[in-house]
């Protein structure tokens, strides 16, 4: 199945909003909180959304100021997941902290997310640290780096 990315809008918000809840049901972002997001960008933000058939199945986002950059988040549905889509996300967000001249991102990812370890291992981030009880249902997250050839 194929896919293409393009940059998140507001008009995106009702299909991200479903992505989102479904995708992170303990700790969901607020529609408020992505509409923040998206209030930054091109500024200091960049989102992108991926649709397969017209529909909205994943978003990411990245947050980038001076020379570090931070995953502020990747999602895909759960039944359109293993087909590259995450991957491509990560990979447009490496390319904008590259093209804004970051040296290192930073991302957290959920101690109890291995899948997602396995991408982040993959794309060359490194484990630095644990953050205790990060999430909303007291899981922990694993703090994560990659430096950049910028």
């Amino acid at each position: 199945m194929t896919f293409v990315l393009r940059p998140m809008t507001l008009d995106d918000l009702p299909e991200v909003m479903r992505v989102e809840r479904e995708t992170f049901p303990h700790d969901a972002w607020s529609e408020g909180m992505l509409r923040g997001e998206l209030d930054d960008q091109p500024r200091t933000r960049h989102y992108v959304v991926a649709l397969m058939d017209g529909e909205i199945v994943g978003y990411a986002g990245l947050l980038a100021a001076g020379d570090q950059a931070d995953v502020q988040t990747i999602a895909v549905l759960a039944g359109r997941r293993r087909a590259g889509i995450g991957g491509a996300m990560l990979t447009e967000l490496l390319a904008e902290a590259v093209r804004r001249k970051a040296r290192s991102v930073f991302l957290e990812v959920r101690a109890d997310n291995p899948d997602a370890w396995a991408v982040y291992d993959r794309f060359g981030f490194e484990r630095i640290g644990v953050r205790r009880h990060y999430y909303e249902d007291g899981t922990d997250a694993i703090m994560m780096k990659k430096d950049l050839n910028a």
